[in-house]
């Protein structure tokens, strides 16, 4: 399993303290470091959809102007990795964005 998110990020921090608490191997790769991003998106875009993805409520997107949210999602997120709603997690043939109650009850 793979954890993407931000060191920094009390969700990510919850969510992969939960995960290796119930005994998952979970391998944490730091989103703005780390990730492939021009590899890993469309795969979360494809499974996920960029309403679920990009993160509408941060203060980077509420920073951006309209043309800038206006661009294709993919060009967005390559650009800006804290939009990317966190954590994005990885089982194999699953990808969960966010760390709530329905994403718990999948990997719990």
């Amino acid at each position: 399993m793979k954890l993407y998110g931000l060191k920094n990020c009390d969700t990510c921090k919850k969510a992969l303290k939960a995960l290796e608490g119930a005994g998952k191997t979970v391998e944490f790769i730091d989103i703005r470091k780390e990730a492939d991003l021009p590899d890993r998106l469309p795969v979360w875009l494809s499974a996920a959809g960029a309403d679920t993805l990009v993160n509408r409520r941060s203060t980077t997107w509420r920073g951006l102007s309209e043309a800038e949210r206006a661009a294709d999602p993919e060009a967005l997120l390559t650009e800006n990795p804290t939009l990317i709603k966190r954590p994005v997690i990885e089982t194999g043939k699953y990808v969960h964005v966010g760390w709530t109650r329905d994403v718990q009850a999948a990997l719990l």
